[in-house]
């Protein structure tokens, strides 16, 4: 009995095993079919990541922190505010901005206030002109009337003298008013002048003003668009420097597109436009659909900081790859989980067009 049951065993054991083995085999032909239909039809690459804008947030003022108002991975809306800098020496600034302006504005009031003073007293020297220059008329008059009278004897020396003496005090009375009114129109020019100077201090007192509300204004941070704030590294209270970052943030309204780079051997035949499969690693078996946008003019090489030289006799051939930018083409809440700097598998269909 003992070596019946010892066969059957045996003999289930090898069926098992053949059954295991069979299994197995076909596991692999399916997986080998699956891969060489890949290979002819498709190609391929896991040289791909998501990408996303990821823009800095930099202080363009120098200030204190006083007020933050975002968390770590906060979404936000364009506009919202993300940091307040203490804006008091800026405030104190603009308001001594803004007095030096009045200041210069009520400074040119007073410039046209003299110069239409300096037009009325050229009016009236004008006015004198004319009265001094009848009266040097009548002069004249009475001088050449005695003359002729005392040429005949009808008419003394003493009165001759006298008409003269009065044509002497007209002609001065007559160049006095001349005189007076070219100074006036001299000062109107030189006021004129010095309206012309303040003017330009006015206009350099507001550029200066609207500069330091500039200023004011940059104390207050916003978000520039739509987007997800990333790491937190500052606190209240800290001193911040113009120009420094204070924080990212993911722009979500320019959305996001996968960065694929091909061997130099696979891109012959694709094109802009043509239909591509994405798998994200973080979602194994979720296929995501795009379209390429455009290929790079270089391969990824020549864009590096420190491009390589052929020329320099060490040269070792090494197959290049080229960046494809891909347009995510599935609805926005479908790719909503894809993060910037996901790895991703490509594959676009060999000979689309034929």
């Amino acid at each position: 009995m003992a070596p019946n049951r010892s066969n059957t065993t045996d003999k289930l054991i090898i069926r098992i095993s053949a059954w295991i083995a069979g299994l197995v085999l076909a596991v692999l032909l399916v997986w080998g079919l699956l891969s060489l239909r890949n290979i002819f039809f498709y190609e391929q690459t896991n040289d791909a990541q998501v990408e996303e804008y990821i823009n800095p947030i930099t202080a363009r003022v120098v200030g204190y922190i006083k007020e933050i108002r975002y968390e770590e991975n906060q979404d936000v809306k364009k506009g919202d505010t993300l940091l307040i800098i203490d804006n008091s020496e800026y405030q104190f600034q603009q308001q001594e901005a803004e007095s030096a302006l009045s200041n210069a504005r009520a400074q040119l009031q007073t410039l046209h206030n003299n110069i239409q003073t300096a037009v009325d007293a050229a009016a009236v020297s004008q006015l004198q002109i004319s009265g001094a220059k009848a009266r040097l008329l009548h002069q004249q008059q009475e001088y050449t009337r005695y003359k002729n009278l005392f040429d005949v004897e009808s008419a003394t020396q003493q009165q001759l003298d006298n008409v003269k003496a009065q044509l002497d005090i007209a002609q001065s009375e007559y160049d006095a008013a001349l005189q007076s009114y070219r100074t006036a129109g001299s000062k109107i020019n030189d006021t004129r002048s010095q309206q012309a100077v303040l003017e330009a201090e006015i206009q350099r007192r507001t550029a200066v003003l609207g500069r330091n509300k500039l200023d004011v204004g940059y104390t207050v941070i916003t978000a520039p668009y739509d987007g997800k704030m990333g790491r937190r590294t500052i606190q209240q209270g800290q001193l911040i420097q113009a120009g420094q970052t204070l924080a990212y943030i993911v722009d979500q309204e320019a959305g996001k597109w996968i960065i694929a780079n091909f061997k130099e051997t696979q891109v012959k035949d694709m094109f802009v436009g043509q239909t591509v499969e994405i798998e994200a690693d973080a979602f194994p078996g979720q296929v995501f659909k795009g379209s390429i946008e455009s290929l790079s003019p270089a391969t990824g090489s020549k864009f590096s900081l420190l491009p390589p030289d052929n020329s320099t006799g060490n040269f070792v051939k090494i197959v290049q790859r080229i960046p494809i930018r891909i347009r995510l083409t599935d609805d926005p809440t479908a790719i909503a989980n894809l993060r910037a700097g996901m790895n991703a598998n490509v594959s676009i269909k060999k000979n689309p067009r034929s």
